[in-house]
């Protein structure tokens, strides 16, 4: 078993309490720092920066709050395509040395054909997993070279390549990669050290580990592979309050902006499945796990929502079928990062360490 993290959500598009007024709290270094405090205050161990189209870029936003931070480290995005891969292993070692080691990249191939055309990126969602597969490939290659590499790929063809500084984290930073499709999966079984879900039922994610396991069986890797959630977290002291806070996110969503949730990112095998999960009436996937938000909000909408033991209780069971990983959000996320490390995050490590003593 594992280790347990935990990482966070840095709200980039603004934090809200209420999907009626998505940007309560708007974008400012001021609040992206109270929301990186709080989860390093909170025991987090890494920090998700989004980059969908509406949010601030992430590089910026991720080198300025580790400068003020000190030891949660920055869940950066390597999207296929849009940085030259000599340069992104460049700029990946130098964050890794100047912040002593506070990066991981998170491999995103991109949930819309439409968003990459518009930001110029000319290839379709399954040629993105084949210029993904180049561009790490040429990362590690270049992190672990004694010294300069050719490469000729379908995409990227080069002669000499080398970087400094070389890369502090040996052999090289954790990869987290995110998506539902097989072609995901066997990037994730060749490339990643952590697959993330998004959320579902544990017993549907308890099969879909064993499918990835068996992918990455079949590679050469340097180490076994991880498996986490991304979920939303409403945690009170009170169920009650927690479910208030829970609903109130979305009552007097309109029936246009509904609308618009449910004709966004129609090529992602993941989001498909949170429209099909958004359909169950009343939205309860289990006792605690709700599916309430991915009415009103596109991506990862599945929601624990209860009083400490009962969302403990409802991570122990994606704990139970293979996870270790967790990468929550919370509304506000200030807030919410307190809670869980205050009420929920102790209960899991204390019945977890207890299981992997028993384990020794």
């Amino acid at each position: 078993m594992r280790s347990l993290e935990f990482g966070w959500f840095l709200p980039t598009n603004g934090d809200t309490t209420s999907f009626i007024q998505p940007t309560q709290v708007e974008q400012s270094v001021d609040m992206f720092e109270r929301v990186t405090l709080a989860a390093e205050r909170a025991g987090f161990e890494y920090m998700l920066i989004p980059v969908q189209t509406m949010c601030w870029e992430a590089w910026i936003a991720s080198a300025m709050m580790v400068a003020r931070s000190k030891s949660i480290k920055m869940l950066v995005a390597a999207r296929p395509g849009y940085i030259n891969p000599v340069l992104l292993a460049k700029m990946i070692s130098t964050f890794d040395r100047l912040s002593g080691g506070r990066i991981c990249i998170n491999l995103i191939a991109g949930a819309s054909d439409e968003e990459a055309a518009a930001e110029g990126i000319k290839f379709r969602k399954e040629e993105r997993y084949d210029v993904m597969d180049e561009e790490v490939t040429i990362l590690k290659e270049l992190w672990t070279a004694k010294g300069a590499i050719d490469f000729n790929g379908t995409y990227y063809r080069l002669k000499k390549a080398l970087i400094r500084p070389p890369i502090l984290q040996q052999p090289y930073p954790d990869f987290y990669l995110g998506g539902g499709s097989r072609r995901a999966w066997e990037l994730s079984a060749k490339h990643a050290d952590v697959h993330l879900f998004w959320g579902d039922t544990p017993e549907r994610i308890g099969a879909q580990i064993s499918e990835i396991r068996k992918l990455a069986a079949q590679r050469e890797r340097r180490n076994e592979i991880g498996f986490g959630m991304r979920l939303q977290i409403i945690c009170r002291e009170r169920e009650k309050d927690a479910w208030d806070a829970a609903r109130s996110l979305v009552d007097g969503a309109s029936e246009a902006h509904k609308e618009m949730v449910r004709n966004m990112f129609n090529v992602s095998v993941a989001n498909t499945r949170m429209k099909e999960l958004s359909k169950i009436e009343d939205g309860m996937l289990g006792p605690n796990l709700w599916a309430g938000i991915t009415k009103v909000r596109a991506g990862a909408g599945i929601a624990v929502v209860g009083n400490p033991e009962q969302c403990a209780a409802t991570l122990q069971q994606f704990i139970d079928v293979g996870c270790h990983s967790f990468c929550l959000s919370g509304y506000l996320h200030d807030a919410e990062a307190e809670r869980f490390g205050r009420m929920v995050r102790p209960l899991l490590l204390e019945h977890n360490n207890q299981k992997m003593e028993a384990q020794a």
